[in-house]
């Protein structure tokens, strides 16, 4: 049996998992080698759909003040790639970027630049950020493909390429972020349909706000760390 095809049936306590933070780490410095690595870690960080990864476009992104619009997708379709606008207005959104991952994305284009050069005249100029080798649109089932082999790779527990959506949403809600804000950030309809999906992980940010708001008060650094492993489908 095909390694990844065994991984992948590992039975799941859960409709929808995450990893902890730890894991998360350890499943960036496998990608870190690989050239969708910004991909990845736009997904793992700022909650991108995969369809709105593989659709990002260079126009869409600011690299000198880090604010990328989400207002292009890449979709599979019957196997055939389609693109187009999302289908919500609430996915139409900006998102801000930190400073490590302006630094990624801008040594990303360097080595795209690279590829076009040894292309020469067979590169095709899509515009997207992220490309096969000959610059022609990605194929969104092969960053899931190769998502899963990098997981694999990293001994961590199996999860869906969707996932580390969910991930980024836990994440986010507890480093204390704002549900709202999250809600934006993710490209939500409401902030009630942010909470209702992440019902699970409250008791965790409730214990972190805690530790964080006595840590002020008392002046002890220590910070309240819950462990996100599983949250309602």
């Amino acid at each position: 049996m095909d390694p990844i095809d065994a991984y992948i049936r590992v039975p799941r306590p859960s409709a929808v998992m995450v990893w902890t933070p730890e894991q998360t780490r350890l499943f960036l410095e496998e990608a870190g080698r690989h050239p969708l690595f910004a991909l990845y870690r736009l997904i793992t960080l700022r909650g991108l759909r995969r369809g709105e990864a593989c659709g990002l476009r260079w126009k869409d992104i600011d690299l000198d003040t880090g604010a990328v619009s989400i207002s292009w997708q890449l979709v599979q379709l019957a196997g055939r790639i389609h693109e187009g606008r999302p289908k919500t207005d609430a996915s139409l959104r900006t998102i801000a970027l930190d400073a490590e991952t302006i630094t990624i994305l801008r040594a990303h284009q360097r080595r795209q630049r690279e590829e076009q050069l040894a292309a020469g005249e067979a590169w095709k100029g899509t515009g997207f950020v992220f490309t096969q080798a000959d610059g022609d649109r990605l194929h969104p089932q092969h960053v899931s493909d190769q998502f899963l082999w990098l997981a694999y790779l990293a001994g961590l527990p199996p999860i869906r390429l969707h996932d580390l959506r969910h991930g980024a949403a836990s994440l986010m809600l507890a480093a204390g972020v704002e549900m709202k804000v999250v809600q934006e950030t993710l490209g939500h309809t409401s902030s009630a349909f942010t909470a209702d999906t992440y019902t699970s992980v409250f008791p965790q940010v409730a214990m972190a706000a805690a530790e964080k708001t006595a840590a002020l008060l008392l002046g002890d650094d220590d910070e309240g760390r819950g462990v996100l492993r599983q949250l309602r489908a």
